[in-house]
């Protein structure tokens, strides 16, 4: 099997930047590591990680989460709910009137 030498390193790294852009190349490395981690966390059976440290890793993902201009990205179920309270309450109020 032939060994990767320099040059054919940063043509691999050339294509991956061409195709994911310089913006997505940090997550995606984030991504692999966290992979690779949990992979062999897995096989050798260490770690200590249970489902229910997953869902506080989801908690974080969603806080750090931001909208436009930087603001808190609103949640969408949130909104909807809020949205049809809101609509029944002005169909009441004109009701009344």
């Amino acid at each position: 099997m032939p060994d990767i030498g320099p040059l054919e390193l940063v043509i691999i790294l050339v294509i991956i930047l061409v195709i994911f852009g310089p913006k997505r190349l940090p997550g995606l490395g984030k991504q692999l590591g966290t992979g690779m981690r949990e992979f062999k966390e897995g096989i050798t059976g260490r770690g200590g990680r249970d489902r229910d440290d997953d869902h506080d890793d989801d908690e974080e993902r969603d806080r750090d989460r931001t909208g436009v201009a930087g603001l808190p990205a609103a949640d969408s179920t949130a909104d909807v709910a809020t949205s049809e309270r809101e609509q029944d309450r002005v169909r009441a109020t004109t009701r009344d009137e």
